[in-house]
């Protein structure tokens, strides 16, 4: 019995063992045949898998066109200020026109100078803005006459100094207002000179001495009427030429006394005004420093206007119109709205605004740029309100967006890659529909982001269709 058990029992341990050779051969077996193929197997395993169209979704969307630039803020009108002459005697009586003219408070740098405002001071003496388009260009005082002197004139009495009339002649009621214009800035006017007062008094006593020549002249030919012979004659012959002569010298003496009188009195030296078109201005830079003698450029103006000025590409600027609204953006986050002022240089257009610029496409641009509708083409764009950008600097950066079109509402739009164009100038975007590509032909509108508004023929499209954009 118990030799029976063993037996049956290594029967069965010999069955296990064969069981597990088996299904130890099978399993190697399985992994071979998964990682062993055959060389046709290997190559179809390693071929890229066949190339399909690349597509996109048709949006549904408004759309809004833009041209952006990058520009920089600035004040608009430059102006480059230099004195038509001296200033006046520094001191009261004194001979201060024989000094050399110094610098003694140079321009504000930054500084709003209003309508009658002072600028700078010269040897003491100011130099002030009025408004005016003719230049400062002599001295104007007694006797001047002329379009500077109406200016003056007209200066004066908006400042509330009345002149008595604006007739373009100097007389006494301009020569008044000028004295109480200078004493409200803290000034006295120029007024006539120590040697201006001892001419005139020479020029007085010529005048007195050439009464009285003749008068002795009269008195001693009443004294010897009379005479006889020739020698009376005669005498009364030189007697009456002396009084001719006396009454000659009287008369140029008058006339001289008569022609110093009318320049006689307060002036306003060449160098103490500057006319300027427009005020109020704005002291962008000082071009003198104290004690420098004024002889050349003295001060740069602008006016109190923000503008930005930016440079667009040719192709760009063939899509602007004068006239068009502006954002202004700073780095800092700041905005303001602006308006498109000029398109091209000064040149270009009435006042340099290049209306052509605008109004011809690529044509306009070109010409705006110099010919080369790809050309760079400068633009500048006015801030009626900076608001916030007002104190932004000169020179500071600005980012420019200037809508050029809207799609009004939502249209359908695709990337400009998903379009094509038929060789009779038909443009169509290709259209996935299951395993197939059909074409489709559209209307183009307008493009902005890279997208462009697409109108199809009836339900040709819609929303979602997938549209072709490579391959």
């Amino acid at each position: 019995m118990k030799r029976d058990t063993k037996r049956q029992s290594s029967r069965t341990k010999r069955l296990g063992v064969i069981v597990g050779v088996v299904a130890l051969v099978g399993a190697g077996g399985w992994i071979a045949g998964t990682r062993m193929k055959s060389p046709a197997d290997a190559a179809a395993a390693h071929q890229p898998p066949k190339a399909g169209p690349v597509t996109v979704p048709v949006e549904q969307r408004a759309l809004i066109a833009t041209v952006v630039a990058q520009g920089s803020l600035e004040y608009g009108s430059s102006r480059t200020l230099t004195l038509a002459g001296s200033v006046g005697s520094s001191e009261e009586g004194g001979e201060g026109d024989a000094a050399v003219q110094r610098v003694t408070k140079v321009p504000a740098r930054g500084s709003e100078l209003k309508e009658g405002g002072v600028l700078m001071q010269v040897s003491g003496r100011p130099v002030m803005v009025l408004r005016g388009s003719v230049p400062m260009y002599r001295t104007i005082g007694p006797g001047s006459s002329g379009d500077d002197v109406r200016q003056l004139q007209s200066a004066l009495n908006r400042l509330g100094f009345t002149t008595g009339g604006v007739t373009g002649t100097y007389g006494q009621g301009t020569a008044s207002a000028v004295s109480r214009w200078y004493r409200s800035r803290g000034y006295a006017a120029q007024e006539p000179s120590t040697a201006d007062r001892q001419e005139l008094g020479q020029l007085e006593s010529t005048v007195s001495d050439a009464q009285l020549a003749l008068l002795t002249a009269q008195g001693s030919g009443e004294g010897t009427q009379g005479g006889e012979g020739g020698s009376g004659t005669e005498s009364a012959a030189a007697r009456a030429l002396q009084i001719k002569s006396a009454k000659k010298q009287l008369e140029l003496a008058n006339s001289a006394l008569s022609d110093f009188k009318s320049t006689y009195g307060t002036k306003v030296p060449a160098g103490e005004v500057i006319f300027l078109p427009k005020l109020p201005v704005r002291v962008d830079k000082t071009k003198v420093r104290a004690g420098d003698a004024p002889d050349g450029e003295v001060a740069t103006v602008t006016s109190s206007d923000v503008v930005v000025e930016a440079v667009v590409p040719g192709t760009d600027a063939g899509s602007l119109r004068k006239g068009m609204t502006v954002r202004v953006t700073t780095p800092d986050g700041k905005e303001a709205e602006g308006v498109l002022s000029r398109i091209g240089g000064a040149g270009a257009g009435p006042e340099g605004s290049a209306e052509n610029a605008g109004t011809g496409g690529e044509a306009g641009a070109a010409e705006a740029s110099g010919g080369e509708a790809s050309a760079p083409v400068p633009l500048r764009i006015s801030l009626p309100k900076p608001g916030p950008l007002a104190d932004a600097g000169a020179g500071g950066a600005a980012t420019v967006t200037i809508k050029v079109g809207d799609s009004d509402g939502k249209v359908l739009a695709v990337p400009v890659a998903a379009i094509q164009t038929s060789v009779g100038g038909q443009a169509r975007v290709r259209v996935q529909r299951g395993k197939q590509v059909v074409g489709v032909d559209v209307d183009l509108g307008i493009s902005a982001d890279g997208l462009v508004a697409v109108k199809p023929e009836g339900s040709a499209l819609k929303e979602g269709d997938l549209v072709v954009v490579g391959l």
